[in-house]
């Protein structure tokens, strides 16, 4: 009878399995599901600067926050690290990046490496002109390009500068991506955003980590330096607690090396992708923005053409990645936009299948947080990349998750792309819980000042059930799936059509998924065959919704 047990529950598993089977895009939009709020998660907590994480282990002139970055294509990859102590005070005076070279040893074997390369060193400062404020200079920050790599290879590397003593990294390792074509995909893509570097962070890190994820996107929002006074002090809010008292919007940068340091163990062996967010505005003295940003990653700009590090392309095996600046000019006249059409107008979709892009404040959010917020961008560039045939769009800002159903114009499409919003990687500023649908918590239509948001485009619907109104009276058609929890999720692109989307929830068991879709594409019904871009039928004489 033990035998008959124990097949009768192999039997029950195998039913299982099969009932367990992920929905697909293929069956036509979902009905939209909210999950509910399973009880009030309380505020995320930053690490302090006594963790042993966030700290300096790094002695001398040892290099530290060491990651690796891809270049556009698979056959080059980018290390970075920083060597030296960032300085903090009324008046600083910066390193010189001469004092250190920047080198990477690579190999196949960690005792063989036999390749060398050599890079580019910088500081950035954070100035503050005010009375009182702390200033702030960085380590010298290196950034070497590898080149000639071999596609889906483990490389050996070790960084820093081989002449002087105790100046060289340990060893690390990462993988190229698999050579661009559509029989090749990188086995999971992890995709995160909002992450800051709080103890719920680092859960997500942990959660994401346990994935072995091949690449991760971070679709900006980064270390939340911004949410603290120069002096150190930090608030959940900070409009709330400092907004009135302070004549600039100040910032803690060592919140960045702590970030760096943390998140090294993850970052120098699996490729990270980053687009800014409005966390890495930082403006300073002369009205300068996101110079941490800009400093501190590695973006393809020169060689995917944009020589902007707000948007840049990159591939990866069958998938060609979109990393759009929600924070740049947008327009349809400007530097981004045409920088897009030509990126978009190289892309063979016989050669990369997927087009999959990322950026940081989401077109479909339904949450009152943030809601048609960048309808601009939206009404700039979604017929271009609908006509392009995007398939994903990830994004972040709402400290939530959500998944659309195929989306186009607010209207269900079967060619839209899905878009998909991972805000919810842990940062200490309030989970989005509030949804615009629910009743008495529609936003005004009224712009929100903000010179990086470039004008507002919302105002109320004007067809479908929502017409007359800004908001729907309940969850829309082209919302799938929302939640209030912290988390990250995987991409696992199987083939020229086919892709599992699973999101994981920090509070359930590693290797469980909250959310699982197969998101499948229809080439034949969506792109012509002359013309690999264009979609079959052809939507854009239709009036759009411009709200304007």
């Amino acid at each position: 009878s033990n035998n008959m047990w124990w097949g009768s529950l192999l039997l029950l598993a195998a039913a299982a399995a099969a009932a367990a089977e992920p929905a697909s895009t293929l069956t036509g939009p979902s009905r939209p599901v909210t999950v509910a709020l399973r009880e009030d998660r309380g505020h995320a907590v930053d690490l302090p600067d006594t963790d042993p994480r966030v700290q300096r282990r790094a002695t001398g002139w040892a290099p530290e926050q060491i990651a690796v970055a891809l270049s556009a294509a698979p056959t080059s990859a980018w290390v970075s690290w920083i060597t030296g102590e960032f300085q903090m005070g009324g008046t600083v005076k910066p390193l010189d990046p001469g004092t250190v070279a920047s080198v990477v040893r690579y190999g196949l074997a960690a005792d063989s490496l036999v390749r060398q390369a050599t890079g580019d060193a910088l500081v950035y400062s954070q100035l503050y002109p005010f009375e009182g404020l702390q200033n702030y200079t960085s380590g010298i920050i290196h950034h070497v390009r590898l080149q000639g790599l071999e596609p889906a290879t483990k490389y050996y590397y070790q960084c820093g500068d081989p002449a002087l003593p105790g100046a060289m990294s340990a060893v690390h390792a990462f993988r190229t991506m698999p050579a661009v074509g559509p029989r090749s995909y990188p086995g999971r893509i992890a995709v995160v955003g909002d992450l800051g570097l709080t103890y719920n962070t680092t859960s997500t890190v942990d959660h994401m980590a346990s994935n072995r994820p091949d690449l991760v996107l971070l679709v900006g929002d980064v270390c939340y330096a911004n949410m603290y006074l120069t002096n150190g002090t930090g608030a959940d809010c900070y409009s709330c607690a400092f907004g009135k008292s302070t004549p600039i919007h100040e910032t803690y940068q060592p919140r960045w090396d702590y970030w760096g340091r943390y998140m090294e163990a993850l970052t120098s062996g699996t490729p990270m992708m980053v687009v800014e967010g409005n966390h890495e505005i930082e403006e300073q003295i002369g009205n300068k923005t996101f110079a941490a940003y800009r400093s501190r990653f590695a973006f393809p700009s020169t060689e995917s053409g944009s020589f902007s590090p707000f948007y840049y392309s990159f591939d990866a095996g069958g998938i060609h990645f979109l990393m759009l600046g929600a924070y740049a000019d947008y327009g349809r006249s400007g530097e981004q936009y045409r920088w897009l059409e030509k990126d978009l107008a190289k892309v063979d979709r016989s050669v990369t299948p997927w087009l999959v892009a990322g950026w940081h404040a989401p077109w479909y959010t339904t949450y009152k947080a943030h809601y048609r917020e960048v309808e601009c961008m939206r009404v700039a560039m979604e017929e271009l990349l609908y006509s392009h045939g995007l398939d994903i769009a990830f994004t972040g800002h709402v400290h939530a998750y959500e998944r659309s159903n195929r989306v186009f114009n607010y209207t269900l499409d079967p060619c839209g792309a899905v878009h998909i919003s991972v805000g919810d990687g842990g940062n200490r500023e309030k989970m989005a819980t509030t949804h615009a649908d629910e009743p008495g918590h529609c936003p005004d239509p009224r712009p929100k000042p903000n010179a990086f948001i470039g004008g507002f485009c919302a105002s109320n619907f004007t067809s479908g059930p929502a017409a007359g109104r800004f908001c729907w009276d309940r969850q829309p058609d082209y919302s799938a799936y929302r939640e209030s929890s912290f988390g990250h999720g995987i991409l696992e692109v199987k083939n020229e059509t086919h892709a599992l989307w699973r999101w994981h929830r920090n509070q359930d068991h590693y290797g469980s998924a909250g959310d699982e879709i197969y998101i499948v594409r229809e080439p034949h019904r969506c792109l012509h065959k002359h013309n690999s871009s264009r979609p079959a039928h052809g939507r854009s004489n239709t009036t759009r919704e411009s709200g304007g």
